[in-house]
């Protein structure tokens, strides 16, 4: 349903779909129908693969998502088998330690971590459906929508521990809020894998389905949403989302300002320590 403002009142041109859908190709998928606007992540059409460019453009797309009117309902899922994999090439993605990049790309990284969070919750106003489509990080995304389904073998955990880092960017803190500090506690020093059905009785998502069947029932939500009246769509997600707000105004700048400092000072850099974990970041075929 178009807005429809009163004939006296104005706003300053929001962001425009066919604009910002093309600004972000590289790094999802928009398609748009009936209000409920679906973003796929993906690198070169297949699954999203990790790249500096990409962590920056998150927070960008949630802004832009959030800044159109004609946006009603937003679903947030992955392309192929995977949810999220590591860079392409570890060694070149991380050439030298934190310690050794410039002033300005530490302090961008602070704001691309912070920000792909807070800007998803703070500037995303309407509904959201978190669709994960199979194993991979950055979970803490699809955690933090309104409705989280998953697949079987998505793998909700926080790799940073595992790698040397604190867990700073999200995934340790929405496991706080899902699961309590002592289940997260253990999870985050022990990385254990937890699959889909051990997140549906954990409390992280919602629903469990088979892959196929994924995306048809995030539309189907979407859709039942959208049933609703504007304002109580818009309504509901703010009641829904402010849990949300508070933590992260509460502890995402401490957890985010706690991993920067380690790895700051860590000499040695992450990239043999992920290739020791290897498995938990790439498919089997690579």
């Amino acid at each position: 349903m178009p807005e429809i403002l009163s004939e006296w009142d104005e706003r300053i041109e929001p962001s425009q779909f066919e604009v910002y859908s093309q600004k972000y190709k590289d790094f999802f998928f928009m398609t748009r129908r009936d209000g409920i606007i679906e973003l796929r992540m993906h690198t070169d059409g297949g699954p999203f693969r990790h790249s500096w460019k990409a962590h920056n453009a998150w927070n960008q797309a949630w802004l832009e998502v959030g800044r159109d009117p004609e946006n009603e309902v937003m679903i947030l899922t992955g392309t192929g088998d995977w949810w999220h994999q590591g860079p392409v090439d570890v060694q070149k993605h991380n050439p030298v330690p934190f310690a050794d990049w410039s002033i300005d790309s530490q302090i961008k990284m602070y704001y691309d971590i912070f920000k792909l969070l807070e800007n998803l919750i703070f500037c995303v106003d309407i509904p959201t459906i978190g669709a994960i489509n199979g194993p991979g990080t950055h979970c803490e995304m699809a955690t933090l929508c309104d409705i989280t389904l998953c697949t079987e073998d998505a793998d909700f955990f926080d790799p940073h521990f595992l790698v040397g880092s604190p867990p700073g960017d999200g995934m340790a803190l929405t496991l706080q809020q899902t699961i309590g500090i002592k289940r997260a506690s253990y999870y985050a020093y022990t990385g254990q894998k937890i699959n889909g059905r051990m997140a549906l009785q954990l409390g992280i998502v919602n629903e469990v389905l088979p892959r196929d069947k994924l995306l048809p029932r995030a539309w189907e939500l979407a859709e039942m949403i959208m049933q609703q009246p504007r304002l109580a769509r818009r309504m509901t997600h703010a009641i829904l989302s402010r849990p949300w707000k508070r933590a992260l105004v509460e502890d995402m700048g401490f957890h985010c300002a706690h991993q920067n400092f380690a790895i700051a000072l860590d000499k040695e850099g992450s990239v043999a320590r992920v290739m020791k974990n290897r498995q938990r970041f790439y498919s089997e075929k690579e």
